[in-house]
């Protein structure tokens, strides 16, 4: 290589998922740390898949999605979301969605859309961490807000405080990734007033949009139409439909944002696989009730994993959404958490993610000293959690 090439990311490094998950494998530990399903997708999807595929549906789609599908996620959205607006205030499918190789592709792209050079975003840690990287290749820098154990909740004053004359975006994740904590109608109104006080955009990903537990609601940006009018939303099929390789996401944005994600979604993947589109379609028309159905089933899951660990020397921190327990191993080691992750898959037996690595480089250290957090997926089968729970009450 030219001694005269520079990276544009020389501190990035390979992701702690693939990390954690790589020696999983080496050790073969139960392997809780990546978020992957280990049961199933729906029988009827993949013979949808199949079928379309035998049939020879294996060419181009148009780019922003089979325009069926568009209308689909858009009836989904209005049952969803929209059902107490007007008409007019519904979004329209195949204007205002665009299908997309996976959730983190809808991210990328819609930061590109928004984000300039020298713009501010404002994330909160711990972050899922594709979005840094994506600001920062559109020019821009992240503002890091702190989100705090047990609850983690965003302080808004915070936000307020940290909004300046750069800030462009504030990115939300809500049911949220790694913590399982998920927004309030208060959280949505007060970033409501946030935006249109100071102008700004807001990118929402709700990849795990049908997970959340208690009886509690999801509360989508696309039910707040004055919010959605300023906003990027972002959504996965994989998640939804255990299909996290099949690389289907999508995102919803109003028309005039629309207009610039396509102009860029068309030259990052021109379309997205056509025989999972054509199954998905099918899945959303005929089975919708596989969607209603996600949250008992992932909180009886969570239930699972929590009732076998009631034993253990770990503190269990709340689980609101997603499919991810936050475990607090205080009392078990003094170990910082990737050096902790690392012992646990060598000397248990069990994946987990340590939450550092979701912290900026700044704030890292200061997270060292004062947490001792790690997280676990259990988007697992029953016998796969307890095993694991075994392992780790025997700590």
């Amino acid at each position: 290589m030219s001694s005269s090439f520079t990276s544009k990311m020389p501190n990035i490094e390979t992701s702690i998922f693939t990390e954690m998950s790589m020696m999983a494998n080496q050790h073969q530990a139960i392997n809780l740390s990546q978020g992957f399903p280990e049961f199933d997708t729906p029988a009827f999807l993949k013979d949808k898949i199949n079928q379309a595929i035998s049939e020879g549906k294996n060419q181009y789609s148009p780019s922003n999605g089979l325009p069926e599908l568009l209308m689909q996620i858009a009836e989904m959205i209005h049952r969803q979301y929209q059902s107490h607006l007007a008409d007019e205030q519904k979004l329209n499918g195949l204007n205002n969605v665009t299908i997309t190789s996976g959730a983190t592709e809808a991210l990328w792209v819609a930061i590109q859309a928004l984000v300039r050079p020298n713009d501010e975003v404002i994330i909160f840690d711990p972050a899922y961490d594709s979005y840094e990287p994506a600001v920062e290749l559109a020019g821009g820098t992240c503002r890091h807000i702190t989100l705090n154990a047990p609850n983690y909740t965003i302080n808004w004053l915070q936000v307020e405080q940290s909004i300046n004359a750069k800030t462009r975006a504030i990115i939300v994740n809500s049911p949220h990734n790694p913590t399982g904590s998920i927004l309030s109608e208060s959280d949505l109104h007060t970033l409501q007033g946030l935006v249109e006080k100071y102008d700004l955009y807001v990118i929402s990903d709700e990849v795990y949009e049908h997970m959340t537990f208690d009886g509690l609601r999801h509360e989508s940006v696309l039910r707040y139409p004055e919010l959605f009018n300023r906003s990027f939303v972002v959504s996965s099929f994989g998640k939804t439909f255990h299909c996290t390789g099949w690389k289907m996401g999508y995102c919803a944005a109003p028309n005039e944002l629309m207009t610039e994600f396509r102009k860029i979604h068309q030259y990052v993947t021109f379309c997205s696989f056509t025989p999972a589109q054509i199954a998905i379609t099918q899945m959303l028309k005929q089975q919708p009730e596989h969607i209603t159905a996600l949250a008992s089933f992932y909180q009886e899951k969570r239930d699972v994993l929590v009732n076998a660990l009631k034993g253990s020397r770990f503190t269990l921190l709340p689980s609101k959404g997603t499919y991810f327990l936050l475990l607090d191993y205080s009392a078990i080691s003094e170990l910082n958490d990737r050096d902790f992750c690392h012992w646990l898959i060598k000397e248990v037996g069990v994946a987990a993610i340590p939450l550092s690595p979701l912290y900026s480089a700044e704030q890292r250290q200061q997270y060292h000293k004062n947490n001792k957090v790690i997280r676990l997926c259990f988007a697992k089968n029953d016998d796969t959690l307890l095993k694991a729970a075994d392992l780790l009450c025997q700590l």
